[in-house]
């Protein structure tokens, strides 16, 4: 077994697929407890069981038929008109857009692609430094993963069967304290940067409006149908699909039908994976439970670690070398199902572990050596990793105080999530 291990760990190393590995590991683990490996095949049929797993497509579509759009475009263009005119302005419309194009699409480095092609030129055309503006565009990319509907919130509460509802309220502190946090920093380090292509108008502010008209009613639709109880999250998810392609390719045709086929081919094959691991590490997650590992796992953390705080720093430890080296959607269905009893111990709500879980992964995405969003920055933008390195690190400095603050002021989860 041990030595298994040590081949999975390698192929893994070599870039072998993910689910292949954890297929392997599942189905040895099976074999070698003499368990039908048809329990394998249950597994995976039994993703289609859960109730909100159809959410995760529909809000994927959603959100790749809105970055094929010119719907970047008219959010850049109405934050800034609303933002811009300030000091220091156009930094806070790039976290804005960012952060609220993030939520639908679930995805950071599309973000980056999407929205880092206009907001990368504008703040360098504004007079804002080389290094501000890369490290800008590059980390506001995450941080809409805490606010709905962001797939990894959905996904999260599948797999720690936690009320999605209760997720998306939890996560709504949380996120705009980061926010907060980057938003301040910004406005400081350019609070001498006066060049400004933005002046507030009125007229302009309209005239964005009426632009946006079309899509300013999503944030109702998915949040104020979710949260007033008339719609389910997969009821929103499905709405929230049929509304942005009525939208962008019927009403404002800025998707041509024969496009339609290849954005539904990009989004699937990011949902496909994200089910394939799904179901595959559910049939993991079965064996390590019979087999008892949780327990055995508990009782190796329990050994030295004696109080709630020390289990938490050493769960922020964890997550952020985790972040660094796995993606969002693979570390939730392999790890959260090993942490969740664990922290249970410990008296860690799971709605907070959650919300603590996904804002210390999504400094993954920038974390060195391995961070997704180094390296899709340094090949969008042109730049040597290493530059992106040091163009990122202050913003990842600010966003782990605010991690920091999210896991120990459990509050900023649990206020406004129903007792």
């Amino acid at each position: 077994m041990i030595l298994l291990s040590i081949v999975l760990i390698l192929l893994a190393t070599l870039g072998a697929p993910l689910f292949t590995i954890i297929a392997t590991s599942a189905m040895v683990g099976f074999q070698s407890e003499d368990t039908d490996l048809m329990n394998m095949a249950l597994e995976l049929l039994s993703i289609a069981d859960m109730p909100f797993l159809a959410a995760i497509p529909m809000f994927t579509f959603a959100g790749y038929l809105l970055s094929e759009s010119n719907a970047p475009q008219r959010l850049v263009r109405l934050t800034g008109a609303l933002l811009g005119w300030m000091p220091g302005g156009l930094a806070l419309v790039s976290l804005a857009a960012c952060a609220f194009f993030t939520a639908f699409t679930g995805a950071s480095g599309v973000t980056i692609i999407a929205l880092g092609a206009i907001l990368y030129p504008a703040l360098r055309h504004d007079g804002y430094p080389d290094k501000f503006s890369l490290g800008l565009v590059t980390s506001s990319g995450s941080l809409g993963l805490l606010f709905a509907p962001s797939l990894p919130l959905i996904l999260y509460g599948v797999i720690a069967e936690v009320s999605i509802d209760h997720l998306f309220l939890a996560g709504i502190l949380p996120g705009l304290i980061m926010l907060a946090m980057l938003s301040g920093w910004s406005l400081w380090v350019n609070r001498s940067n006066r060049r400004q292509s933005y002046t507030f108008s009125m007229s302009a502010v309209r005239s964005a409006v009426r632009e946006s008209i079309w899509e300013l009613p999503l944030p109702v639709v998915v949040l104020g149908g979710i949260y007033s109880g008339f719609l389910a999250v997969s009821e929103a998810a499905a709405i929230t699909a049929l509304y942005v392609f009525l939208v962008e390719v019927v009403i404002l045709r800025e998707i041509r039908l024969a496009d339609l086929p290849r954005v539904v081919r990009e989004s699937m094959v990011l949902v496909g994976g994200i089910l394939i691991i799904l179901g595959v590490s559910l049939a993991s997650t079965n064996y390590m439970i019979s087999a008892g590992i949780p327990q055995m796992l508990l009782e190796f953390v329990a050994s030295f670690v004696s109080s709630q705080v020390s289990f938490l720093v050493l769960l922020l430890i964890f997550l952020l070398v985790l972040g660094a080296i796995l993606d969002i959607f693979s570390a939730i269905v392999l790890i959260v199902p090993l942490i969740l009893p664990i922290a249970a111990q410990y008296g860690v709500h799971d709605v907070h572990l959650g919300i603590v879980f996904l804002a210390a992964m999504q400094l993954g995405y920038m974390t060195p050596p391995v961070g997704l969003n180094l390296f899709i920055a340094s090949f969008r933008f042109e730049k040597s990793i290493m530059h992106v390195y040091s163009a990122t690190f202050p913003f990842l400095i600010i966003l782990t105080l605010s991690v920091i603050l999210i896991t120990f002021w459990p509050e900023l989860s649990l206020w406004l999530v129903p007792n």
